[in-house]
């Protein structure tokens, strides 16, 4: 009896188990619906109507937050992902061009001489001198010679300053200085020396796509850890969390088209259109465009006034009325 007992217990818990499984399973089915993803495909992409075309946005039910958040109302997005540019669009030029590259500059000696014989540096140290000799062989202005280990730690150091200094002031899109430049800036953020600066309202942005159900990148010429330290340590807080990701020069140069095809690639949709590049240099847009990446530019004569009041929100209103939510914007 006690046997018999036992087993109608087992059972019991194992139609319990099963009924909560499938209860997640359903909710799960009903929250990819509502964000208007295809629940029956192993990628979630958009729905899309029988005829293959993206469902329709107006009939998804938002959160009450996306609601609340959506200045449009009840929206939404076109766009499974944004790839965001940093200097322009979600940062003041001048931060970059003012403290991130000074900073750089008047540390990159200490930098070198505190941390000379960690692997980190050293790696850094072995794609600059790459870096050089091809700048070397090719005649770019400002490369001098960099020593070997040999010739001493000190002069070793003193060519690093100077070939540095002279990327920095050519402001070069390069991996080996944006390398250096990262792990300076890390040292320089976690002593509470530096503070990564974005608009008024970028934060209201993030936080509004993130409800939206919209996953949000970064992609810049500076390396993917200077991305993080500047969105991790902001005037408002550590904004990471809004984040999926961060692409920088080593998927390529961002005005070659090239580099868009690998972020598509990397970001897993079906169509390229379903991403929203946000820059405000209209040779990187011209780039993702050609990739079949949407990109509306940010509006130039607003880049070079920085000191217009909302200037964080006309950039962006800008970006997500035409890109965002429109299907008519190519």
């Amino acid at each position: 009896m006690d046997v018999f007992r036992r087993g109608r217990e087992v059972e019991r818990v194992k139609y319990w188990g099963e009924a909560e499984c499938y209860h997640y399973l359903f909710d799960a089915v009903i929250k990819l619906n509502q964000l208007g993803l295809d629940s029956t495909t192993r990628t979630h992409g958009p729905i899309r109507n029988t005829d293959g075309a993206l469902s329709s946005i107006r009939n998804v039910k938002l959160s009450a937050k996306a609601r609340a958040l959506a200045s449009n109302g009840d929206i939404e997005p076109l766009r499974r992902c944004i790839v965001l540019d940093i200097e322009g669009t979600t940062t003041p030029i001048s931060f970059v061009t003012d403290v991130l590259f000074p900073y750089a500059r008047d540390n990159v000696g200490r930098h070198l001489d505190a941390t000379y014989d960690s692997a980190e540096t050293q790696d850094d140290i072995k794609l600059l001198r790459a870096q050089v000799q091809e700048d070397l062989e090719n005649g770019v202005a400002g490369a001098v010679r960099i020593p070997s280990s040999d010739a001493g730690k000190e002069e070793v150091i003193a060519a690093l300053v100077t070939n540095v200094e002279a990327m920095i002031k050519a402001d070069r899109k390069i991996t080996a200085l944006k390398a250096l430049q990262g792990h300076i800036w890390q040292t320089g953020f976690k002593k509470n020396e530096l503070e990564g600066v974005v608009y008024d309202d970028v934060p209201e942005a993030l936080e509004r796509w993130a409800a939206l159900g919209v996953k949000v990148y970064i992609y810049s010429s500076g390396s993917r850890l200077a991305q993080r330290l500047l969105f991790g340590y902001t005037n408002y807080g550590d904004l990471r969390k809004y984040l999926c990701g961060f692409f920088d020069t080593t998927v390529g140069n961002k005005k070659e088209t090239k580099s868009y095809h690998e972020i598509t690639a990397s970001l897993g949709v079906d169509h390229p259109s379903e991403i929203l590049f946000v820059t405000d240099v209209y040779q990187e847009a011209i780039a993702a465009k050609t990739a079949g990446v949407h990109s509306p530019l940010c509006p130039p004569q607003v880049r070079c006034d920085e000191t217009t009041p909302n200037l964080g929100s006309i950039r962006w209103k800008a970006s997500l009325d035409n890109g965002l939510v429109s299907g008519s914007a190519t």
